[in-house]
């Protein structure tokens, strides 16, 4: 995968910190976003929040149905307000908050064989059911191949052997991932009396 520039990189993280914000003070995705260069792109993305280092949020979607903005957008906004294990952020959180946008590529099918652990995320399907994990989930918890499958498989709702089954599909993809260090309010907030 192509790396993208240090300008891209830090407008993405820009435009994901902005919608995030956005959505906490307005209940809302951003209206308004760039569709010109990086952001016309469709791929797919996800969008990871941490406050004070703790998981706080991910939403995103597998294949870019719209341009990058507009999917970075709403992304940043569904992980500050919709997703399903986390209240919604609230404004004091802003100051500890860590943004991580993960770019990815197109799916491709993948033998159990060829998964590499910190190369590939996996996307399992069978039927109706569907489950994803990021490449940085199975590095993160130390997870072996056939453990990250098994994870992957339980996302979706299966059996962690699942994947051994013919009928059930394994795709492999990877990803860019930016990661803003400290958010930018950081320093500009004082702590409360």
């Amino acid at each position: 995968m192509p790396s993208l520039s240090e300008e891209d990189r830090k407008a993405i993280l820009e435009l994901a910190h902005q919608g995030v914000l956005h959505a906490v003070l307005y209940d809302r995705s951003l209206s308004s976003y760039p569709t010109t260069g990086i952001f016309a792109e469709r791929r797919g993305l996800f969008v990871t929040l941490h406050v004070a280092k703790r998981l706080r949020g991910c939403i995103g979607v597998m294949e870019g149905s719209a341009g990058l903005g507009e999917n970075l957008a709403r992304c940043a906004a569904d992980a500050a307000l919709h997703d399903p294990r986390f209240s919604r952020m609230r404004l004091e959180e802003m100051g500890a908050l860590e943004i991580e946008v993960s770019l990815l590529t197109p799916p491709r099918p993948i033998c159990a064989e060829e998964v590499e652990i910190g190369n590939h995320g996996l996307l399992v399907e069978r039927g109706p059911r569907r489950g994803l994990l990021l490449p940085q989930v199975a590095v993160e918890h130390r997870l072996s191949r056939e453990q990250f499958l098994g994870e992957t498989c339980a996302k979706a709702g299966l059996p962690r052997e699942a994947w051994k089954e013919p009928e059930t599909k394994l795709y492999g993809f990877q990803c860019e991932i930016l990661a803003e260090t400290q958010s930018p309010l950081a320093e500009k907030q004082s702590p409360r009396q």
